[in-house]
């Protein structure tokens, strides 16, 4: 039997507006390849489960022949990524570093996945779940009964049935009054840009609709540092949740949305400063890649301008603006989480790098995955699974012995609070309270 190449097969594509990438059997032939190269290679056997799935059928199942993988095989490891983008951060064989093999697994699972979404639909419940700007907002109508009920017990086991979330999983509470809500009373919110406008926040719908404090505090840094940003009115969510269960359409539709919205300030020059390293992967290295046409050319323009909220500020880090005129102290040690989404995008830890402008500080870092990706850990068939990957990040963090820990994922907050007990702050929550005179009285630790 001929040896399978680790050559690109002529089904090669990531590319959702090539007619091969919806091609059953193209994909079939890349599956097999790439299953073949991991195969051989076997250096991503320490992150989720898809990669010890898939040796584990190929060494005790098929006596190291991939092309014997069922159908079912196939899809269990398929499911059971988790979109973290580690592997694709250690691979030696990507695009990224122009290999000749051209290797993207989590591209791959993507592809698998909207192929099966195009083919069987997208289920009731990855719909609901896949819109979280309207939980948010049906959330606000319910005047915080929604917070209430997520707290019972009956209510949770009726999530749980229908939208397929965890009953035991931490949720955040829905804030009272959105972040541009807050923005608008403020008198920053604007549809266009200002005069001189050098940057626009892009707050994410996790800010918008459930910790508005996150982005005050944002603004408040970037105010300290002379930074004239405004706040665009009408902004939504990035399209991961979609994305994530194959929903190329919604996806498209999302970024859409914000490409309306943020193309004013994209033509100005203005940097889009993104709150979420998940949202900031998105709009950079997924929306170029997954739109089509006109949107494409927009998404290009707009992944050009985008910063994550650190990455940004630290930019300034050599005018003479930088404020390090800091009043407060988290402590002598930080424990600091690099979430994967950031990592991914290759910009450096330039949350770490601030907080270490503050006097006295050094933060420890941990950069294993906490596992919560998305979704993924607030599902039935995720809550589990997703403690045991994020182990090795709750014991790094506890380790490190800080009071303070910050993390610039929101969610990965959540998973932290909840299987740490600790939840990590944002860089930009860390430096606002710096800058404070009293940032870290004991009630607010």
């Amino acid at each position: 039997m001929a040896n399978i190449s680790y050559q690109p097969t002529e089904g090669l594509s990531y590319d959702p507006t090539e007619e091969k990438y919806w091609d059953a059997d193209a994909l079939q032939d890349e599956l097999t390849r790439v299953f073949e190269v991991c195969h051989g290679c076997r250096m991503c056997f320490k992150f989720c489960d898809s990669f010890p799935d898939l040796f584990s059928f190929i060494d005790d199942n098929h006596d190291g022949d991939v092309r014997k993988i069922t159908a079912d095989e196939t899809e269990s490891v398929m499911n059971s990524c988790f979109q973290c983008k580690l592997c694709e951060v250690e691979c030696p064989y990507t695009p990224r570093d122009s290999h000749e093999f051209q290797l993207d697994f989590p591209k791959l699972v993507h592809r698998y996945t909207a192929q099966k979404a195009k083919k069987e639909g997208i289920a009731f419940k990855h719909q609901i779940l896949g819109n979280p700007d309207l939980a948010g907002t049906m959330a606000r109508m319910s005047f915080g009964l929604a917070n209430t009920m997520n707290r019972v017990s009956a209510h949770r086991w009726l999530m749980e049935k229908v939208l397929g979330v965890h009953r035991d999983k931490l949720l955040p509470d829905f804030a009272s009054t959105t972040f541009e809500k807050w923005a608008q009373g403020e008198g920053k919110l604007s549809a266009a840009p200002t005069e001189e406008a050098e940057a626009v926040l892009f707050q994410t719908c996790y800010v918008q609709n459930n910790e508005p404090h996150i982005g005050r505090d944002t603004v408040e840094v970037m105010e300290k540092n002379a930074v004239k940003m405004d706040c665009a009115a009408g902004l939504g969510c990035c399209g991961m949740p979609a994305w994530e269960k194959g929903d190329l359409e919604t996806l498209r539709a999302r970024a859409k949305h914000n490409l309306d919205r943020l193309e004013p300030w994209v033509e100005k020059g203005a940097k889009v400063v993104v709150v979420n390293p998940t949202c900031s992967m998105m709009m950079r290295r997924e929306y170029p890649e997954l739109l089509e046409g006109e949107d494409r050319v927009r998404a290009e323009k707009l992944a050009e301008q985008v910063r994550d909220s650190s990455e940004y500020l630290w930019s300034l880090r050599k005018e003479e603006r930088f404020n390090t005129d800091f009043e407060s102290s988290p402590g002598d040690t930080v424990s600091y989480h690099a979430p994967c989404h950031l990592r991914a995008q290759a910009v450096g830890f330039r949350g770490r790098d601030l907080m270490r402008k503050i006097p006295g500080v050094k933060p420890k870092m941990v950069m294993e995955c906490c596992g919560h990706d998305g979704t993924w850990a607030m599902s039935v068939e995720g809550f589990e699974p997703s403690q045991k990957v994020g182990k090795k990040a709750f014991d790094g963090m506890k380790k490190v012995g800080a009071e303070i820990w910050a993390t610039d994922c929101p969610l990965a907050a959540i998973q932290f609070q909840q299987h740490a007990g600790v939840k990590p702050m944002h860089p930009m929550t860390v430096l606002a309270r710096a800058y404070r005179a009293d940032g870290f009285e004991p009630e607010d630790k």
